[in-house]
């Protein structure tokens, strides 16, 4: 336990830093670009419509979370954890208010629903894409429509087709599927590692203080849909189901044509792969299925006209152009990581601890430990490997999300989980009333 409180200590002490450095950087040349670094927030204290439904879900959470966790049936625990994760989450976001909170999240000038009117002619509209994505390029798109392949964009184009319109429908779709990332993390757990220990993670997953950016971003959406690959990965190797490699490769390609960076996915995935691989050498047609999933959705674009690569390749270039250009790599390749605690928590500093130390020794580790230590040890390479790449500077609180999803399950380590998760709810509700988040 003390060296447990070290991690979260030496995590609290990161982001420390991050804060006070980064006020300096952002007071002397501006940066940072951002008002609350490394946050991109601005100081606001407030309460709203949401407070008294938040603070509730957070005490229940703590007090019966557990044991509700260890007792209740496998699938009432998963309907359990997703109506928990969607009453904590828009509890959190109505502490703004709807209107700020949820109804034009999506709304804003950078954001996709700014770009639905031009998507009359999808056809048309792919093949011109690229055409539009650069900064200084004719009716260039809004900032996360240029960051984002168009399947992100035609998600909000299509609920606006069959009469879901406006931020208020776009913002209930991100919170109501981003919620299902948590049964899709716990339902991989279970698959490789074990019952007890996705029991043991049920109530961290729910209370996770990123659920204070899943409400509401088109992130909560894009971490769902990256969750749901992978979980369906891991019943396709354990069972050696067709059906569940196809779909997860189908959501592969979805996963890829949404968010760029979410490419790095495959990193968890090939953990999965590599903790089910005699399952794979027993059917080794399961990758051809989960081959020809992966195929539909690239072959679907390119077909319509619309090169990922070339997308992908003005991209960077539009990324330069902007705040990315600016933003000093000096700061933000550490400051990303301080991003990053607060939204797994100092509960999952300290999972991430215990995690390091079963690793090496994975093979003498208690039954699933090794497994669930490999799989959350992918997640935080696919991190670092984001942070790196200089393509993430800021906004990682909401960028990261669906790699934090599998940071969490770490929290299952841990003992006195009362403890840590009313750490993690605390953070959630400090972060969420004392800040006014934005992107």
């Amino acid at each position: 336990m003390r060296r447990d409180l070290y991690a979260a200590g030496a995590a609290a002490a990161l982001v420390t830093a991050a804060v006070l450095i980064g006020r300096h950087v952002q007071d002397t040349d501006h940066s940072l670009r951002v008002d609350w670094p490394p946050l991109l927030a601005s100081w606001g204290p407030h309460v709203g419509p949401g407070t008294p439904a938040a603070v509730l879900v957070a005490v229940a959470g703590v007090a019966y979370g557990p044991a509700l966790a260890a007792r209740l049936r496998w699938r009432a625990l998963l309907l359990t954890a997703w109506a928990a994760s969607l009453a904590w989450t828009f509890g959190l976001a109505l502490i703004d208010g709807w209107q700020r909170g949820v109804a034009v999240r999506l709304t804003t000038r950078h954001e996709y629903l700014q770009a639905v009117d031009r998507f009359d002619d999808i056809p048309g509209t792919l093949r011109d894409f690229t055409h539009h994505i650069l900064l200084h390029s004719p009716d260039n798109w809004p900032a996360h429509v240029a960051g984002h392949p168009p399947a992100a964009t035609l998600t909000f184009v299509l609920l606006d087709r069959i009469g879901l319109r406006g931020g208020g429908w776009a913002g209930t779709w991100c919170v109501t599927v981003g919620a299902t990332a948590c049964v899709a993390v716990l339902i991989t757990v279970r698959t490789l590692a074990g019952e007890d220990l996705a029991r043991r993670a049920a109530p961290f997953l729910v209370l996770a203080p990123a659920a204070v950016w899943m409400g509401t971003s088109a992130d909560a959406y894009f971490s769902a849909v990256a969750a749901w690959t992978v979980a369906l990965l891991a019943l396709a190797v354990t069972r050696g189901s067709l059906a569940a490699a196809g779909a997860s490769g189908l959501l592969f390609g979805l996963t890829c044509y949404l968010s760029y960076g979410l490419t790095l996915i495959t990193l968890i995935a090939a953990a999965v792969l590599w903790t089910g691989r005699h399952g794979v050498r027993r059917r080794p047609v399961l990758l051809v299925a989960m081959s020809a999933g992966a195929a539909v959705v690239p072959v679907v674009f390119t077909l319509a006209g619309f090169d990922w690569w070339e997308a992908y390749r003005l991209l960077v270039t539009r990324y330069l152009q902007g705040a990315g250009g600016v933003r000093p790599y000096a700061y933000w390749v550490w400051a990303n990581l301080a991003c990053t605690v607060l939204i797994t928590g100092l509960a999952t500093a300290a999972g991430l601890r215990r995690t390091g130390t079963v690793l090496p020794r994975r093979r003498s580790a208690a039954p699933g430990t090794g497994r669930l230590a490999l799989l959350v040890t992918a997640a935080a390479l696919s991190l670092l490997v984001a942070d790196l790449s200089g393509m993430s500077k800021a906004e990682t609180e909401r960028i990261w999300l669906p790699f934090a999803s599998w940071l969490l399950p770490s929290c299952a380590l841990l003992t006195r989980p009362r403890a840590w998760l009313a750490a993690q709810a605390t953070l959630a509700l400090l972060l969420n009333h004392l800040l006014r988040t934005g992107w």
